[in-house]
C-alpha cells in the first residue's frame, strides 16, 4: 500500500521541465540557438564598374591595402555617381582570399556576398521577469569567420542588447515579431544594439 500511495503522489505533482525556469543558462541557449543570432555578418563585394564613393569606402580601402583588389579609372555610366568610376578586379591574392566564398557558377559574376563574421554571446548580464514575460539583457560581439572577416571586422567591440521572452505551457521562448507587443524581439535587439563602453 505505501508504494501505491507514493506512485499516486508522484503522478499528482506538476511536471517541471528545465525550460520552466528562466536561468542564465536557458537564456543563453535560447538566444545563441536562434536563427536571428546565428545570421552571419555579410559583406557585398562588387567588382567591375563601381562608383568613387564605393571604391573609397573603408571596406574597399582595406581590400586595396591587403592587395586583394586593384582598379583603373573608367568612364561612369549615368547611374553611377560621383565620378570618377573604377573598374575593380580581384588580384591573384584576392582570388585566393575570396576563393572559398565563390561557387562554381560565380566565375562570371561581378558581385557576391561574403560572410565575414558570426555573433558570439559574451554574457547574460541580467534577467527581469514579470509573470510570464521577461526581459533578458546580454552582451555579444562579432567574431571574424575568415581571413577576409579578420580584415573587415571591427576589433573586440562588444554590444549590449535586450530581448523579450514569454513563458508558455512548455517553457520559455523568445518573442518573435508577431508576439512582440511591449518587449523587443531578438532581431530588433540585434539591430538596435549599442556598443558597450
Amino acid at each position: 500500500m505505501p508504494k501505491l500511495l507514493l506512485v499516486v503522489l508522484l503522478l499528482s505533482l506538476p511536471a517541471c521541465s528545465p525550460r520552466n525556469y528562466l536561468t542564465r543558462r536557458l537564456a543563453t541557449a535560447l538566444i545563441a540557438g536562434s536563427d536571428a543570432f546565428a545570421a552571419p555578418q555579410q559583406f557585398w563585394l562588387r567588382t567591375g564598374l563601381v562608383s568613387n564613393k564605393e571604391y573609397t569606402s573603408p571596406e574597399y580601402l582595406v581590400l586595396q591595402r591587403r592587395g586583394w583588389i586593384s582598379a583603373s579609372t573608367a568612364v561612369c555610366p549615368a547611374e553611377l555617381t560621383p565620378p570618377p568610376c573604377w573598374d575593380v578586379t580581384l588580384t591573384p591574392l584576392g582570388v585566393d582570399a575570396f576563393h572559398d566564398f565563390t561557387k562554381s557558377g560565380d566565375a562570371g559574376k561581378q558581385s557576391f556576398t561574403v560572410p565575414i563574421a558570426r555573433r558570439e554571446l559574451v554574457a547574460i548580464t541580467g534577467i527581469s521577469t514579470n509573470g510570464n514575460l521577461a526581459d533578458v539583457e546580454f552582451t555579444w560581439q562579432w567574431v571574424p569567420s575568415s581571413e577576409v572577416g579578420s580584415a573587415l571586422s571591427a576589433g573586440n567591440l562588444q554590444y549590449k542588447s535586450s530581448v523579450g521572452l514569454k513563458k508558455f505551457d512548455d517553457g520559455w521562448r523568445l518573442l518573435d515579431a508577431t508576439g512582440a507587443k511591449t518587449n523587443q524581439t531578438l532581431e530588433d535587439a540585434l539591430k538596435n544594439a549599442a556598443p558597450t563602453t
